[in-house]
């Protein structure tokens, strides 16, 4: 039986990280599965806690906050497993999961990345993810397929091709990673995984989604509360996606729209709403990018 590595990330979240253990405890098999906990510059070090919930847990402690990628990258280095499970610590898991995933990758050599449908945890009926629409790669924008609609089933058997996957629960082959290489750490928060699945593309290997399972995410079905932080790396990383995987031309024609355009509209807004700190972070999510190569590692942001 081929082992399956389950990776999730805590940051000052202990008590959601423990139910997400106690979730994996009761769904998962634990014979066939190794659980990893990466710590990622949390306050304090809860990792008794988190090894008493789950007995056999791979704690790995890092000392400063990695972001989404550097975190996830640290758990896959230390993986053992066939089949690699990425999931974030607020998500809850199925019976079926793990055996569907791997099911869906071994019928087809070809899928690279597999992401089941999600489900909002504290809305049960309303579905979060089945799928991305393709990007428009002028104004990076594309669309979620399903996202906040009822969930009667629709999805329940539908297994197919799509754009990107979803970062709250993805299972990829260990070995496909020798090929597309590890997350890119330069985005630290936001579009690492949209830039995971194009480096899977040029691989040659297909995103899927599969419905035959499901996860519940307590993500909140609302917009999450703007911050300085939030506001900073979406507008850095939109430009560095396009920058990292379009050619010059689009690159340019994708920049002016959304200097001009995107952050013209959304400076406005800022202004009306007397959110200069944002207007600020905004401007210096523009300059990254107008300053810095596409492959610098500096954050611009201090951790």
């Amino acid at each position: 039986m081929k082992l399956t590595s389950i990776i999730t990330v805590n940051f000052n979240q202990p008590a959601v990280t423990i139910e997400f253990l106690n979730s994996v405890k009761q769904h998962a098999k634990q014979d066939e599965v190794e659980v990893i906990v990466v710590d990622n510059g949390s306050k304090e070090d809860h990792g008794d806690a988190f090894q008493k919930a789950y007995t056999g847990l791979v704690y790995i402690r890092s000392d400063k906050n990695l972001g989404f990628a550097g975190g996830n990258n640290i758990g896959i280095e230390q993986a053992k497993g066939d089949y690699l499970l990425l999931l974030n610590n607020d998500t809850e898991i199925t019976n079926n999961l793990i055996d569907v995933l791997k099911a869906e990758l071994d019928r087809d050599s070809t899928i690279g990345l597999v992401s089941p449908l999600i489900i909002y945890y504290q809305d049960p009926d309303i579905i979060q993810y089945a799928g991305f629409t393709e990007m428009n790669y002028l104004t990076c924008r594309n669309a979620g397929i399903g996202s906040f609609e009822k969930n009667n089933g629709q999805y329940d058997n539908d297994s197919r091709q799509t754009a990107f996957i979803h970062g709250a629960a993805v299972m990829c082959r260990k070995a496909d990673l020798e090929k597309t290489g590890l997350m890119d750490e330069r985005y630290f928060l936001y579009y690492e995984e949209l830039d995971w699945c194009e480096r899977f593309k040029r691989a040659g290997k297909k995103i899927w989604f599969t419905g035959k399972t499901k996860i519940y995410h307590k993500e909140s079905i609302s917009v999450g509360k703007e911050s300085i932080i939030k506001t900073y790396f979406m507008t850095r990383n939109r430009m560095l996606f396009i920058r990292k995987n379009t050619g010059w031309l689009n690159t340019i024609l994708f920049s002016i729209y959304y200097i001009l355009v995107a952050c013209g509209k959304q400076a406005y807004l800022y202004l009306k709403k007397g959110r200069k700190d944002l207007l600020k972070w905004l401007l210096h999510g523009i300059g990254w990018n107008l300053t810095h190569s596409k492959d610098s590692s500096y954050l611009g942001f201090k951790i």
